[in-house]
């Protein structure tokens, strides 16, 4: 059984095709595209397939049939005479570059602006970068009399390379108004346009001059343009997951449940399929490991630097209540304190649903790779004299459980506590939103190893965590006692649901004092098994 050469790190349809790497065959949403003569734009989080989707659209407008052997896309052209003719591609990628040094964007553009000159025998002179684009499209369309093709990869990373630099963002904004606004200009002469990038700014002239350009990211349609769905599984990787399955000593089954479990469940509209991160689920193949491969190439810093600036309420996200509008989820406005739109569109959030009362989509994270990776990273923000929560002591509190120490808990805790980082104005509101983030933190981590849950709703507990042999109820009070919070238990009756399991029942009333940042009061109740 042979295993396919999987393309990591190769964002060239060329040589994907040329060299015989595995391609999961998306050109029947390159002929979709292709055939509308409408401008897009696609937004899709980092590495989840927008540079090879350019580069095979790329490859169609230059002509390059041979490519496309055995795809969907050439028995869609098989009776379209004028189907594989060349037609001139200006294709910007702005992924390379980092944009924080000066006159980074017009260096870039610059240097794409050369080489077409030089194709095309023109002198650049003392004119604009505007300028010199629009000398270089008449002369394409002139010598080739064929109009043109505009390709732009990641447009917004000049953007966000300086989005805590408002000078610098606003003028690769003008750059960009002042550059692109030629395709607005010069319509007559375009025969195709395709934007795409990770966040799409609001106020950026591309997207107001370029009235007619069609946003194709919360789209049913396309919904599966990019990533991998569980057909295409079945279809292109079905003998890998067999090597991986003998090799890790799983089932097929198994394997498949982990793999979806771990980078699965991401939807870009709320009737799409499900849609895993190609990036981890490749390198999971690859590898015959399941890490957190996506997560690991690095959370932008801009977006962890937002979260901090805005007293983000992390239990926000899995308490099952966010919802968001589906024109909210396709704009970024560097101004916003909302930052659901920005987790969406990053790929930390996804579509989980839609209420048809309300008109809004319902978010939370894709997949467990996300879910705790995202966690993790957020944890040290919460702790400023320590490292975060680290694998190691989440599986100390894990320990403990399962030795039903809850005095060495209670302790881990308070350590945990005495690290949050305060606000000197004393503001109580934070002070609180800190104490519940961490809570919060700990019991969905120890998620990955035993049954917990993190509550806030009327009616639930604050934490059940489940061990083999015992059941803890965790009741968290601000500056309220701990026995007020054991008598909450008890007068909701949260441990109805569990009232038939002979596992011993335990009940931790906690109080936290604002006023000395910790906690004040620990009190225990413990109840014996199947009452």
């Amino acid at each position: 059984m042979l295993k396919k050469n999987i393309p990591l790190g190769i964002q060239s349809f060329e040589k994907i095709r040329t060299d015989g790497y595995l391609y999961i065959d998306k050109t029947e949403y390159v002929y979709k595209l292709v055939h509308s003569g409408i401008p897009y734009f696609l937004s899709r989080p980092r590495r989840f397939g927008k540079s090879l989707l350019v580069s095979t659209l790329m490859a169609y407008w230059q002509g390059k049939k041979e490519l496309f052997s055995g795809l969907a896309i050439e028995y869609l052209e098989a009776n379209n005479e004028d189907a594989w003719q060349e037609y001139p591609v200006f294709y910007f990628d702005f992924n390379k570059d980092s944009y924080a040094r000066e006159n980074a964007l017009e260096d870039v553009l610059n240097e794409h602006l050369i080489k077409w000159e030089q194709q095309y025998g023109l002198d650049k002179g003392e004119a604009s970068l505007p300028e010199r684009f629009r000398h270089i499209i008449e002369k394409a369309v002139n010598s080739t009399g064929k109009n043109v093709v505009v390709l732009v990869d990641e447009y917004d990373k000049p953007l966000l390379d300086v989005i805590d630099d408002n000078e610098k963002e606003e003028h690769n904004k003008e750059l960009f108004k002042g550059f692109f606004s030629t395709l607005k200009s010069y319509d007559s002469y375009i025969k195709f346009v395709f934007f795409t990038g990770v966040t799409k700014f609001s106020k950026v002239s591309i997207f107001s001059d370029l009235n007619q350009l069609t946003d194709i990211s919360i789209n049913k349609e396309f919904a599966a343009i990019c990533g991998i769905t569980d057909e295409e599984i079945d279809k292109y990787l079905s003998q890998n997951i067999d090597l991986i399955s003998s090799e890790l000593g799983l089932s097929p089954a198994e394997c498949r449940t982990k793999l979806k479990t771990m980078y699965d469940g991401y939807h870009f509209h709320y009737d799409s399929p499900d849609i895993y991160n190609p990036y981890s689920l490749l390198c999971a193949i690859n590898n015959m490991e399941f890490e957190p491969y996506w997560f690991s190439t690095g959370t932008p810093t801009f977006l962890i630097d937002k979260i901090r600036a805005e007293d983000f309420n992390v239990k926000l996200i899995t308490e099952g209540k966010l919802y968001a509008e589906r024109y909210a989820l396709m704009e970024y406005k560097a101004d916003d304190v909302n930052l659901i739109p920005l987790l969406y569109q990053t790929g930390y959030l996804t579509i989980k649903g839609y209420d048809k009362e309300i008109n809004a989509l319902k978010l939370d994270y894709p997949n467990d790779e996300v879910k705790y990776s995202f966690l993790k990273s957020l944890a040290p923000m919460f702790m400023k004299n320590s490292e975060g929560i680290s694998p190691l002591e989440i599986r100390a509190f894990l320990n403990d459980l399962n030795n039903n120490d809850l005095e060495s808990i209670r302790h881990r805790f308070e350590a945990l506590f005495e690290s949050l980082p305060y606000p000197t104005d004393k503001d109580i509101r934070l002070v609180e939103q800190n104490f519940q983030n961490v809570i919060y933190i700990v019991f969905a981590l120890l998620g990955q190893f035993v049954k917990a849950e993190a509550h806030s709703a009327n009616g639930r507990a604050d934490c059940i965590v489940q061990t083999g042999t015992n059941i803890y109820v965790f009741e968290f009070k601000l500056d309220k006692s701990a026995k007020d919070a054991i008598n909450q238990v008890e007068e909701n009756r949260y441990l109805i649901p569990y009232a038939a399991d002979q596992r011993e029942k335990t009940i931790i009333g906690v109080k936290f004092s604002s006023e000395i940042r910790n906690i004040s009061e620990w009190e225990i109740k413990s109840l014996n098994g199947g009452h």
